[in-house]
């Protein structure tokens, strides 16, 4: 007879990884990666270092999951950012405003997710969510460029060449160390702007 967990024991386990994820973000986004130690994360979610390693066998599989649900997160964001509008350059514009502010909002978190030195396998789930960025700003051309809105272009090319563009401009300002002074409004107004421009449209406001 096989051995079948109850749906309260998955429920338990469901809950222990969420709060296992959760505690590793809060330290990352107080000091980055750097400072969610197996230990330091044990201590946050309030469970033994062996509970962590039975979910996650590595520190860097629990980093990679923790992106992951960030990434999942800022997605719905971005989206949501931009069905606020039925303009395209409008749409554009306030999915890229939203993703800047809330950057320099939590710097040391943006820090760790765009910049900071990271094993492979996070760098790797890092691209990949740079690429499911740039899924959202692709379909924002694609129907922007449909209704005439922006010119004839690549959309795939132009959406990466977008989130290169935000996420470099942002490492400075959000660097532990660099501490660049750029004001918050006057930066996310020039990103704003300048993408606008990568995709053929002015910024209208």
């Amino acid at each position: 007879m096989s051995y079948r967990r109850s749906d309260l024991m998955e429920e338990r386990m469901t809950r222990n990884r969420e709060r296992i994820v959760h505690a590793a973000r809060t330290l990352v986004s107080v000091g980055g990666f750097r400072e969610a130690q197996v230990a330091a994360v044990a201590a946050e979610a309030g469970v033994s270092t062996g509970l962590i390693y039975r979910y996650f066998p590595s520190k860097t599989e629990l980093f990679v999951e923790v992106l992951t649900v960030a990434i999942d997160a800022e997605i719905v964001i971005l989206r949501g950012a931009a069905a606020a509008h039925t303009d395209a350059r409008d749409q554009l514009g306030a999915a890229i405003e939203a993703f800047v502010r809330r950057a320099l909002a939590g710097p040391a978190l943006a820090y760790a997710f765009i910049a900071e030195p990271v094993d492979p396998e996070v760098d790797a789930e890092r691209i990949r969510g740079r690429r499911r960025f740039g899924e959202v700003f692709r379909d924002i051309l694609l129907a922007g460029i449909e209704r005439k809105e922006f010119p004839a272009q690549d959309a795939d090319v132009t959406a990466a060449c977008i989130v290169g563009a935000f996420t470099e401009a942002l490492v400075g300002p959000v660097a532990p160390i660099l501490k660049e002074k750029t004001s918050g409004p006057a930066l996310v107004e020039s990103i704003r702007a300048v993408c606008l421009r990568a995709a053929g449209a002015l910024d209208t406001r």
